[in-house]
């Protein structure tokens, strides 16, 4: 449902925000996926990384167009949890554990690669409307855990929690003593915030923190943050004053973690640490030795273009 980083989004060593960092606000990058607009916060130039949350893809909300479907046929992924997050539409998610799951708008889909798992996500048609809308992301796994075994969970349900007239669904981690039940490596938080007013949202002051708009706007700590901008939030901050503007309701995700102190090193759908490890996995999957395993799918198995640096 959304596309692997493109070569000038390609990654050749990031870290930590860099100390003194500032509240900063910054727009997605708006790409075409087939007739789909997908807007991609992370990873940009300015902006790396949130904690270890290394990749937002909004797609949607659109109407698809029958013989175009954004489907995403089997692909490869090292090193990191896929994160997919519905606000319409329904998709059906195979791996190569033998996970068959459907998805729906309210609910998680996790997927932990490890050394190295494939999947394909096939959108599914149950209505005339063909309407798409969601958010891809990624998490980048620490060293202790990146070469893992693969795993998949769903949550068919997550805890939610009002703030005066904000409504916030724990996607991973914990906001105040509302936690979701989600695997997560790092200390982390994920929450979609639906804003109908005004409310103050509890953070983790040792986290840096991202905020970001999916539909409408909103006054996030006084700035104006329209859809699809991302506002960071340094660490050190106790709460977020979030509003939303004109008297419309705004759709908020608020992403945030411990500053991640390891360097990445990202290209198309892996997550690594060195050009080694990326040509390591490129070879692995296109001469399909068996690493990735196979994924039961009618979609196309998508080849790994050669890397960058070649």
């Amino acid at each position: 449902m959304s596309g692997a980083l493109s070569s000038d989004e390609a990654d050749d060593g990031l870290g930590t925000a860099a100390a003194g960092e500032t509240i900063a606000r910054t727009d997605a990058h708006i790409a075409l996926i087939g007739s789909l607009a997908v807007a991609r916060a992370l990873p940009q130039r300015k902006r790396r990384t949130i904690g270890a949350w290394c990749f937002l893809d909004h797609f949607g909300p659109a109407k698809v167009v029958e013989g175009d479907d954004p489907q995403l046929g089997p692909h490869p992924h090292i090193g990191l949890h896929t994160v997919t997050w519905l606000y319409d539409g329904e998709a059906l998610h195979k791996d190569s554990l033998g996970s068959e799951q459907a998805i729906r708008p309210g609910q998680l889909n996790i997927m932990t690669a490890g050394h190295g798992i494939a999947h394909a996500e096939d959108m599914l048609w149950n209505t005339s409307s063909r309407t798409v809308h969601g958010l891809q992301l990624w998490i980048a796994q620490p060293h202790a855990t990146r070469n893992s075994s693969s795993t998949f969970a769903h949550h068919a349900s997550l805890p939610s929690s009002a703030h005066n007239d904000l409504d916030v669904t724990v996607l991973v981690g914990e906001v105040g003593a509302t936690e979701s039940p989600a695997r997560v490596d790092s200390a982390l938080v994920g929450a979609d915030i639906v804003a109908r007013g005004a409310g103050l949202v509890p953070l983790d002051a040792s986290f840096e923190h991202g905020v970001f708009v999916v539909e409408g706007s909103a006054i996030v700590n006084g700035n104006d943050v329209a859809t699809n901008q991302l506002l960071y939030l340094p660490p050190g901050h106790t709460s977020v004053d979030i509003s939303s503007s004109d008297g419309a309701p705004a759709r908020l995700m608020l992403l945030g973690g411990i500053p991640f102190g390891e360097q990445l090193f990202m290209w198309w759908n892996f997550v690594g640490r060195t050009k080694d490890e990326i040509d390591d996995a490129q070879r692995s999957w296109n001469s399909d030795d068996g690493r990735f395993g196979r994924v039961e799918s009618r979609l196309s198995r998508i080849a790994a273009p050669t890397p960058i640096w070649h």
